[in-house]
């Protein structure tokens, strides 16, 4: 297997009440479902994976400030 790296930055700031509201009850819907089809232990691992963690994160909205925001 080849060795690689990625750059994930982290950023300042702070998102939107409005949008970290609509965050949390999206991730705690998404979350759920992994546990109840997969369990516990996969979804820890899946969050242990930075490239998964990042979708995850992307997929949440919290890189609010790299988006456009159509609401």
């Amino acid at each position: 297997m080849e060795d690689s790296t990625i750059n994930l930055p982290l950023h300042g700031g702070h998102a939107p009440s409005y949008l970290v509201r609509r965050m949390v009850g999206l991730s705690y819907s998404i979350s759920k479902i992994i546990i109840d089809e997969y369990g516990q232990q996969e979804f820890l691992r899946r969050l242990s994976d930075p490239l998964w963690f990042q979708a995850f994160g992307c997929v949440l909205g919290f890189d609010w400030h790299s988006l456009v925001l159509q609401l």
